[in-house]
């Protein structure tokens, strides 16, 4: 009996020795295995780096395909009305039928990019966008022509997917600084086809001008490769995998490490709808619509101006003593002359020399209070174009206006990126950009329709619109200014 207990002692010592050995090796501070990190906390442990010069320098060239597909309307639209005799309806159609089709992909194209994946909308849209742009160039008739654009139209909404791409790789603290730095490649975009429209038009005509265009495209393609898909996307539907070998990847390229642990796995899209983000994505809807009305407002108005010579200016050069006029429905070709040109191009600078500007009010005054600001601004300067003033005067004015508008199509992007979560980013950007092409598509007809009848009638609509959405913003609920982008509700 005593040996028997003595046995029954030796292995219950033994059984607790061995326990402690196992409690000891599976204790958390011992083992890695336990830890866990959020793709944000491997974003902000990776910092800025070579890595994200390139994602800046390859995303941001995907802004100056945009930029000139969107520009190329302002251009071209006195061409077209001079081949096929339009009336100023049916030249307002040409961009209403473009922000069609972006607004009817808008939301398909966000839907694709958070089930499928980031990368393979804003590819698909660079292919789509270029094809049916060169395929413009052939157009044989107004109507072929004004189909081929909507088709443009609807992968210029693939391409834009790529913001969010973009932002989902950019630490919190550099967003604000990097995202407004990025309209200089859009600024570089609408440069860009203004200058092949005075080079290559009044030679070549509009549709080398067109085919020439594309050729930004084409490089991008062969850029794009060096892009990865968004980390956040593939924790978002589980491939938890892959958006470690992409974080492993950049934060080689950066030469740092990952923090500690596996990667954590967050979310649910429908969040997208609840409660907490009603409110938001209802007045996100209409700041975007107004960011759209008001950006398209002042490039398509600045064209009509100076292309019917309705400019009240007290130092009116020869040219700008002819008026538009429309007889027996014919039209009166007046194509851009050289200082229309360069008032263009000067006005497009507006949109990068205010972004220190930008960048300071994003970071002092925060993303809703800065949207108020702008709007206000944009909306006052929206008036002062209707004054009597010098060529030089109107150019000014032009130029400030084209800096407000932009800017805050900054921050309404910026703003957006940074307030939906992770798992429906793409798919509420796309919801909002959808409701953007709406002022898209409105905004011709009153820049380039009612302009004719009443240069003061034609811009009051423009401020309204912004003085009433400066003053709906004070009521989003959500600031993001310093916040981490959100993995999920």
């Amino acid at each position: 009996t005593v040996l028997r207990m003595g046995d029954s002692m030796k292995n219950q010592l033994v059984s607790a020795i061995q326990l402690q050995e196992v409690e000891m090796q599976e204790k958390p501070g011992d083992n890695k295995q336990g830890k866990t990190f959020t793709v944000e906390e491997a974003v902000e442990t990776i910092g800025f780096g070579r890595f994200h010069v390139m994602l800046f320098i390859i995303m941001g060239s995907a802004n100056i395909v945009e930029a000139m597909e969107i520009m190329l309307l302002a251009v071209v639209s006195p061409e077209i009305r001079c081949e096929w005799r339009l009336d100023d309806w049916q030249v307002a159609l040409v961009s209403t039928m473009v922000f069609l089709g972006f607004m009817l992909c808008g939301v398909l194209g966000g839907y694709l990019a958070d089930r499928y994946g980031r990368w393979k909308v804003v590819f698909g849209g660079f292919v789509w966008s270029a094809y049916f742009s060169l395929l413009t160039s052939f157009a044989p008739s107004y109507g072929w022509f004004i189909f081929l654009r909507s088709m443009v139209g609807c992968g210029v909404a693939g391409v834009s997917q790529g913001f969010v791409l973009k932002t989902e790789f950019i630490p919190a603290k550099y967003r604000a600084i990097l995202l407004p730095l990025a309209s200089i490649f859009w600024m570089f975009g609408s440069m860009l086809i203004i200058i092949l429209g005075m080079l290559v038009v009044p030679t070549w005509g509009w549709r080398w001008m067109i085919r020439f265009s594309v050729t930004p495209s084409v490089i991008l393609l062969l850029l794009f490769q060096f892009i990865p898909e968004s980390a956040r996307y593939n924790v978002s539907v589980g491939n938890v995998a892959a958006a470690v070998e992409t974080l492993q990847q950049i934060a080689k390229m950066n030469r740092v490490s990952l923090p500690p642990g596996r990667l954590e796995k967050r979310g649910g899209w429908r969040i997208l709808f609840s409660p907490s983000f009603r409110r938001t994505s209802l007045l996100l809807w209409y700041t975007w619509f107004v960011a759209s009305f008001i950006y398209y407002g002042s490039v398509l108005g600045s064209s009509e101006l100076l292309e019917k010579n309705l400019l009240c200016l007290t130092d009116p050069d020869q040219e700008h003593q002819v008026k538009h006029q429309n007889q027996d429905g014919l039209c009166h070709c007046i194509p851009f002359q050289l200082r229309d040109y360069q008032t263009l191009l000067i006005s497009c600078l507006g949109e990068v020399a205010l972004v220190p500007v930008n960048i300071c009010l994003l970071n002092v005054l925060g993303r809703k209070l800065s949207l108020t600001v702008l709007q206000l601004g944009a909306a006052i300067f929206f008036m002062l174009l209707n004054i009597c003033t010098t060529m030089f005067g109107f150019t000014v004015l032009l130029f400030l206006l084209r800096s407000l508008v932009s800017m805050n199509f900054n921050v309404v992007y910026i703003y957006t990126a940074e307030v939906y979560p992770t798992v429906a980013r793409s798919l509420g950007m796309g919801f909002c950009t959808s409701f953007s092409r709406i002022g898209g598509m409105i905004a011709p007809f009153i820049a380039q329709v009612l302009m004719s009848q009443s240069v003061i009638l034609a811009l009051s609509p423009f401020a309204m619109a912004c003085v009433i959405c400066a003053l709906a913003n004070l009521f989003l609920p959500i600031e993001t200014k310093g916040r981490a982008l959100q993995e999920a509700l």
